[in-house]
């Protein structure tokens, strides 16, 4: 069997990302290895701390950054992040600072918003209905 271990999302900056992914999100660090001049970064959700890690990778490679822009120029998430509550997560993070491209909004079965990390990312938190 296989199962997803660690997935990523792309950012221009290691320090900043991992601020605002633990202080804003509320994820909690996982793992911190120096490598070169960037590190292993990873994050994980505080109810899952086993679980699935978000590498907060760095964007060293320069078609990577290219297609990051293009798609946040796009309005298209990098990925998306599963929540309870959609409306009162918007109503905490707003109150955190944290600018939406889209407000909560029911989209069939599911209701939906988009946020900006600071990093270069659209993300999209998503309640099941």
């Amino acid at each position: 069997m296989i199962k997803i271990h660690v997935t990523s999302v792309p950012v221009d900056d290691q320090d900043k990302a991992l601020k605002f992914y633990t202080d804003k999100l509320g994820f909690i660090k996982k793992t911190e290895v120096p490598i070169g001049e960037h590190k292993w970064l990873t994050v994980v959700s505080p109810k899952e701390q086993n679980g699935v890690e978000l590498l907060l990778e760095p964007m060293a490679f320069e078609p990577a950054k290219v297609y990051q822009k293009a798609l946040k120029d796009a309005g298209i998430p990098w990925t998306s992040f599963a929540v309870d509550d959609l409306n009162k997560e918007y109503e905490r993070l707003t109150g955190l600072g944290v600018e939406f491209s889209m407000e909560p909004k029911e989209v069939g079965p599911v209701m939906m918003s988009v946020l900006d990390d600071t990093c270069g990312n659209n993300i999209q938190l998503v309640q099941m209905l």
